[in-house]
């Protein structure tokens, strides 16, 4: 019970940590960010030395050594906080990319890459969704060829929606590498340098929300590969996919938290018939119903923090927080808007952009419908 407590109060602390760095260097700026389209690259060096990014890797790879419920929050409070187009590049570059190379990669991959990805020298990212393939991994169709004078391969193809997509250093690609074979038994990742030749960072893709996100097109046009920079075994990277998807799915339940607090804020400023609209009781009866919904998901997003902590987290309960949290959170930013009246149509208010940004979270890292299939298949079987 006393070491619960102990990191509760380092856990509070960190977190007031997160919301210092905030203030200063991302609150002044980040409307400029979302009217620009795009975060600034030298903020990741500012995370880096905030010890904000990789916070649950290693010491001797440059990260903190701190559990997995110190890098959540990281994300969890710059969702809060409404800061949402950043908090998923982060959980990319730190609670993705990074563990893939943990927990894959080689003693030389380790030493290289995760330093600089804690300092902020490298930004991490990981294609492996595909114009024609959307979150049906079985059907890509990048490829890579050994070529038998070098020893190195080749890689063709092209990826799309790729977070970090315009300020990576090096992404780990997703490439067939038997074709004889089915894509879960003759698919590799590798670990590709930006700089490589025929490595091309696509448009930036305008999104309906997260405008400041960094999100783009990848090419790969005869790209030179030497097989060190292969993560995991040869035909393998179906089994490493499987494994690290569940992290994927444990969604913090900051953004739901935040613009309730903000919502709650606005209904005991603003009046209606002489009274404040946090005196209605249809109102009151609203928030209890949201507040209830995103109590009961935090519980079961902790759970899974925990299990997750102990490399007990299943895929299928890394679904269900995933599509129970993000189905929430839509509905509750669905709710804090029509709360707002008129004014939560307009831009200036912050309730607009959560409601924009909520709305891509029960889609990418794995649809709902998709989760609802790896859930019904834990439960009936196949």
């Amino acid at each position: 019970m006393g070491k619960e407590f102990v990191m509760k109060e380092e856990i509070s602390l960190f977190k007031k940590s997160i919301k210092s760095f905030a203030d200063k260097e991302i609150a002044p700026f980040y409307d400029q960010w979302e009217e620009k389209g795009i975060i600034p690259r030298t903020l990741w060096n500012k995370l880096g030395e905030a010890g904000l990014l990789c916070v649950d890797i290693p010491e001797k790879y440059g990260g903190i050594g701190a559990s997995v419920h110190f890098s959540a929050r990281v994300v969890d409070e710059f969702n809060r906080l409404g800061y949402s187009s950043l908090a998923g590049n982060v959980a990319v570059h730190s609670d993705i990319v990074a563990h893939y190379i943990l927990n894959a990669g080689t003693e030389e991959q380790k030493a290289h890459y995760l330093p600089k990805m804690a300092s902020g020298e490298y930004v991490g990212a990981i294609a492996m969704t595909e114009p024609g393939a959307g979150s049906d991994l079985q059907g890509i169709k990048t490829y890579a060829r050994k070529d038998p004078s070098t020893g190195h391969y080749i890689i063709n193809g092209a990826k799309t929606f790729i977070s970090n997509g315009q300020h990576f250093d090096f992404v780990i690609v997703a490439a067939r590498t038997n074709p004889d074979a089915p894509a879960s038994k003759g698919t590799t990742l590798f670990i590709v340098d930006a700089k490589r030749e025929g490595v091309i960072k696509g448009k930036k893709l305008k999104k309906m929300g997260l405008h400041s996100a960094d999100t783009s097109e990848i090419f790969f046009e005869n790209v030179q590969v030497p097989s060190t920079q292969i993560l995991g075994e040869l035909d393998k990277g179906f089994v490493i996919l499987m494994k690290e998807l569940p992290r994927e799915r444990t969604i913090a339940c900051g953004g739901m938290e935040g613009i309730l607090e903000m919502t709650i804020h606005y209904l005991h400023q603003r009046e209606a018939f002489g009274k404040p609209l946090s005196r209605f009781q249809a109102i009151r009866h609203k928030i209890a119903e949201m507040t209830a919904e995103a109590k009961i998901n935090r519980v079961f997003a902790e759970h899974c923090l925990d299990l997750l902590a102990k490399r007990e987290l299943s895929t299928a309960d890394a679904s269900i927080a995933k599509l129970s949290s993000t189905e929430a959170q839509g509905r509750i930013v669905d709710g804090c808007l029509q709360l707002f009246g008129g004014y939560g149509y307009m831009e200036e208010y912050p309730v607009a952009r959560a409601y924009r940004d909520a709305r891509v979270q029960s889609i990418y890292g794995g649809t709902s419908e998709i989760m609802k299939e790896i859930i019904s298949r834990d439960v009936l079987g196949k």
